[in-house]
Parts: C-alpha cells; sequence; structure tokens
C-alpha cells in the first residue's frame, strides 16, 4: 500500500495524508482518525531507511526547469505551485537555460538546499544516464520517458511526442500539402526535438514519402523569435510551401508573424500547426492548429507520482493523453494548388 492508496480510500488529499504520516499540525481531528485508522487497519509501513534519509533533509521540492522562456513549464510551475500549497513542502523553482545540464544543475542544488524530492521539468536523457547517479532523492522528470534509464529513484510523467508530431504532420498531409517545413529544436541536446522529429519522420514514411533533413528542418530555440527567425530564413531559402509545423505553439505563432509580416495570409497561403496546446493559441488570429498537451494533468501526474515516491513508494512512468486540436491556421488544398 502505498500513500497514494490511504488518500483514495480515506477520501482525503495526498497533502493531508503526508502531513498526518509526518504528524504535522493543520489537520483536522477527524482526518487524523481516519487515516490513522486506514493505516492501522491496512497495516501501512512507511519505508524506515527512507525516513531516517528524510531526516537529514529539509521538507523542501526542487523544480528545476529546462529553458527559461518555455511558456508551457511557465504554467506547469505555476500550477504545480498551487497544488505543493496544499502541503508542508515548500517549493524551490529553478531556471536554467535549454543548453544547460539539468541533472548536474539538480546535484548541486541537492547539496547546497537538500531537497526531499526533485521535478525535472524538461531533460535530455544523456545527462541522465551521465549524472543522476549522483541524485539520490526520490525524481519525476515531466514531458520525458524515463523508463529505460533503470534509475530506482527516477519517475517519468510524459506524453507520446512521436505520436503526437506523427499526428499532426498526417493532419497536414491529409489536408493535401505536400510542400512542409519543420521548424524544431536541437536533436542533440533535446530528447523531445528528437522524439517530435521522429514523428515527423515517420508520417512522411508512412505515406509514401521522404523527409530531407537538409531541406525539410530548421533547428533552433523553442521561443517566439526562433519562430520569428527560422521563418524568415525559410522565406528567403525556398520558393515552393504550403505549410509549416513547429515543434511548439511558440515557435508556431512567432512564424505566424515573420509570414504575416512578409505580406503572406496564414492559412490561406502557408498553413501553420503546432505542439503544447497553450491557452493563447485558442485566441490568436488565426486560432492555431495543435496538438494540445494538458498542462494541468502533467502537473497533477506529477505531483501525485513525487509524493507517493517521497513515501517510500516505486518508481512509475506513466503516459498522458494528447489532442489534435482542428482550428483555423491549416487550411485543406486541391491537388492542383498541391
Amino acid at each position: 500500500m502505498t500513500i497514494k492508496d490511504l488518500a483514495k480510500l480515506s477520501g482525503y488529499s495526498l497533502g493531508t495524508v503526508s502531513r498526518v504520516l509526518n504528524n504535522q499540525p493543520n489537520v483536522s481531528e477527524q482526518a487524523r482518525k481516519t487515516i490513522l485508522a486506514l493505516v492501522e487497519a491496512h497495516g501501512f509501513e512507511r519505508n524506515a531507511s527512507a525516513q531516517l534519509l528524510k531526516q537529514q533533509r529539509t521538507k523542501s521540492v526542487l523544480i528545476v526547469v529546462k529553458g527559461t522562456s518555455n511558456e508551457m513549464f511557465a504554467a506547469m510551475v505555476e500550477k504545480l505551485q498551487s497544488l505543493f500549497a496544499d502541503t508542508d513542502h515548500p517549493v524551490i523553482a529553478d531556471f536554467i537555460d535549454e543548453d544547460d545540464n539539468e541533472v548536474r544543475r539538480a546535484a548541486q542544488l541537492c547539496r547546497e538546499r537538500k531537497p526531499s524530492g526533485v521535478l525535472f521539468l524538461g531533460g535530455n536523457n544523456e545527462n541522465f544516464r551521465g549524472d543522476f547517479g549522483r541524485i539520490d532523492v526520490p525524481s519525476v522528470v515531466v514531458t520525458n520517458d524515463a523508463h529505460e534509464l533503470g534509475f530506482l529513484n527516477l519517475s517519468s510523467v510524459s506524453t507520446d511526442d512521436c505520436k503526437g508530431a506523427a499526428c499532426a504532420v498526417e493532419h497536414l498531409l491529409a489536408c493535401g500539402h505536400r510542400d512542409i517545413i519543420v521548424l524544431g529544436g536541437d536533436r542533440a541536446i533535446s530528447d523531445t526535438s528528437a522524439k517530435r522529429y521522429e514523428g515527423c519522420v515517420e508520417a512522411f514514411r508512412k505515406n509514401g514519402l521522404t523527409f530531407d533533413d537538409e531541406t525539410m528542418y530548421y533547428t533552433g530555440r523553442y521561443s517566439y523569435e526562433f519562430g520569428y527567425n527560422g521563418m524568415k530564413q525559410v522565406l528567403c531559402e525556398r520558393k515552393k510551401l504550403t505549410a509549416v509545423f513547429a515543434m511548439a505553439d511558440v515557435i508556431a505563432i512567432g512564424a505566424i508573424r515573420a509570414l504575416f509580416d512578409e505580406g503572406l495570409r496564414v492559412p490561406e497561403d502557408i498553413s501553420v500547426a503546432g505542439y503544447d496546446g497553450l491557452r493563447i493559441g485558442g485566441y490568436f488570429v488565426p486560432k492555431l492548429t495543435t496538438i494540445a498537451q494538458s498542462v494541468d494533468l502533467l502537473a497533477e501526474r506529477s505531483f501525485d507520482l513525487l509524493l507517493s515516491c517521497m513515501q517510500g513508494a516505486q518508481a512509475q512512468h506513466l503516459t498522458v493523453p494528447f489532442r489534435l486540436l482542428t482550428r483555423q491556421s491549416v487550411r485543406q488544398i486541391t491537388e492542383i494548388e498541391g
């Protein structure tokens, strides 16, 4: 039995159960009696060695955010802070550049701040392979699938980025587009970019087409600026183009602005699809077609999982679903136009 099981059986939140198990204040007497009765009835035992180690740490939780201008991660931090506010675990949020090594930074902060757990928002599995052995607290990496790494104290919550990107590109292909370019990240430093790239290639292959990396893939940061400047570069180098798949909504929005500044219309002249499902996409003109990940669901699953692991539960690797939101920024074209 885990702390999450206790929460389900008692009807109280994970935060409340955690405070009872740690004999903390700010819990009603009824909640305390109910939870302790379940502990007795089900023989719930906390991991003794984990508790001894925990006594040497603070109750804080560290969140390492990879990318200083990632709006999806910023929204996720806000959601996580609201979730942890109902617990006795203060949050330490640390934003690093997307080129930096998130695991080394976390290891440094674990030595200095002694948190009880770590959440990684974004990451590179190679960094985990090389440096995660230095971190001994329960950890969860969000948006990356870490099951192949095999660390007993590392869990993950992710969306299937390969299938999500394939879904976006297949939608463009189904709408008749063939002259497509992709604006994405550096696959050498971003597992997310690598997975979404695989999805693009797979969608083309599935439709009997070839994806040419040298002429169809443009790399940069996940930012409005790259979307804008990358799109400008594309327009200088390519004369024939009907659609763009951007690996992030911020890139897509930057690209649409560049197209507008060049006197082109979206989707009449060029269609644009994004990835992430940021709220701004539903209010942008035109409304952005995108692969939507649920920020709230990713945050909630990660929060639940980290609290459970901090109470001695085993690492888990969860996948949350995505949705294709078909909106105004992509149009159907005829075979003659394509």
